[in-house]
């Protein structure tokens, strides 16, 4: 007979969510590179992206659960620990060096299939960069300049055929990027980078369903279908029935949400019985694409917040701003911002300020200005 899911109100899903997320413990990784491989090895990944408006949001993660997280730490698990890499998952992201394995799949079908974004690369393009690394060492698209230019096919695109042949290289696995200035990537044959006599062995099918399922429990704690598959919707069936051979053996439980009764949920046990501390002082102002965040309707959801990513938008449409910031205090969000960081100036300015919460800001002044005033040194910092 299937069991009976467990009840859960809002408020306690978003602390077993929090918890999972690790942002109701003020250094729940330590310091370091160390905090680094660990917060990456725990979220699974922490997504990468090109906005620039205030601190780019790797850092910015990364920062939002290591409060003494200095720039310099992850390019040192990059660069020099190699405990961390650069892959796809839902979007480019770091993710752990020891989950390398579970990503062999995805590259060697990309070897096989490519994609359209790559009919233009010919072997010589491939072969070309590949050589010069191969002989000359790490490689970034700047360091060729003797590519026959061609016109773009995408405002994305590049009129170098070198860039698009480095990219296909690296999604095949034959390379990876070694180190990151800015958003300047260098590339290195992925062997030599990690020293590697044998590369791993890739991952069945069936461990890489494990591997995600168990992924989504490890940074979520309460999981549904679609927290789990993530813009990954062909993994589905296999989870499902993953999931329905744990709970059968009590590995997991089925929960139901108040408010949210059709959506099904399942989380472990022990999950079940866990007490959080108080968490009601700890201030976090996340980024769009924090964990917590890039599920929208997941997030609305638990939440009771519909973020709005308004980059892309006419400044006439915006309601929160061009690049709007959740303000998360204990387990309520109680405001967006739309922050713009003046380097030039020395300065964080603050755009638009947003109260979403309940009640007024007033209550929540002090320790909201002391959370912009930490944001602020952070992003300041050279």
């Amino acid at each position: 007979m299937p069991a009976a899911p467990v009840q859960l109100t809002l408020a306690q899903a978003r602390r077993i969510w929090l918890h999972a997320q690790r942002l109701d413990t003020a250094t729940p990784f330590g310091a370091g590179p160390e905090a680094v491989r660990q917060a990456v090895a725990h979220l699974g990944y922490v997504q990468i992206d090109t906005i620039n408006v205030i601190e780019r949001c790797h850092h910015h993660i990364l920062f939002s659960r290591i409060p003494g997280y200095r720039r310099a730490d992850l390019r040192q698990a990059q660069s020099l620990d190699k405990s961390v890499f650069e892959y796809w998952t839902h979007a480019l992201s770091y993710v752990p060096a020891q989950d390398f394995a579970y990503y062999l799949p995805a590259m060697r079908q990309h070897k096989k299939a490519p994609g359209r974004w790559y009919e233009a690369v010919t072997r010589e393009n491939l072969r070309k960069v590949l050589t010069l690394i191969r002989q000359d060492g790490p490689l970034t698209i700047r360091d060729i300049d003797d590519d026959v230019l061609v016109e773009k096919d995408h405002p994305w695109a590049s009129r170098k055929p070198s860039k698009r042949a480095l990219q296909l290289a690296f999604y095949t696995g034959e390379v990876t990027v070694n180190e990151r200035v800015g958003m300047l990537k260098s590339y290195q044959l992925t062997d030599r980078h990690f020293g590697w006599a044998q590369r791993p062995k890739p991952a069945s099918q069936r461990s890489i369903t494990a591997y995600v399922l168990d992924r989504a429990l490890r940074a979520q704690g309460l999981v549904s279908m679609d927290s789990i598959c993530h813009l990954d919707a062909k993994r589905k069936p296999g989870i499902r029935r993953l999931i329905e051979d744990r709970v059968r053996r009590g590995e997991l439980v089925p929960a139901r949400l108040t408010g949210a009764d059709s959506i099904e949920h399942w989380t472990h046990p022990q999950a079940l019985d866990w007490r959080q501390s108080e968490i009601d002082g700890i201030v976090h102002i996340l980024s769009p694409f924090d964990p917590l965040i890039i599920q929208r309707k997941r997030l609305q959801a638990i939440f009771g917040y519909e973020h709005r990513f308004e980059a892309y938008l006419p400044r006439e449409k915006r309601v929160y701003g061009y690049f709007a910031l959740p303000v998360l205090i204990g387990d309520e969000i109680v405001a967006a911002v739309d922050l713009k960081t003046d380097r030039a100036q020395k300065n964080l300015l603050v755009q638009r300020w947003t109260w979403v919460g309940q009640g007024t800001a007033r209550r929540h002044k002090r320790i909201i200005e002391e959370a912009m005033h930490r944001f602020e040194q952070f992003q300041l910092e050279e």
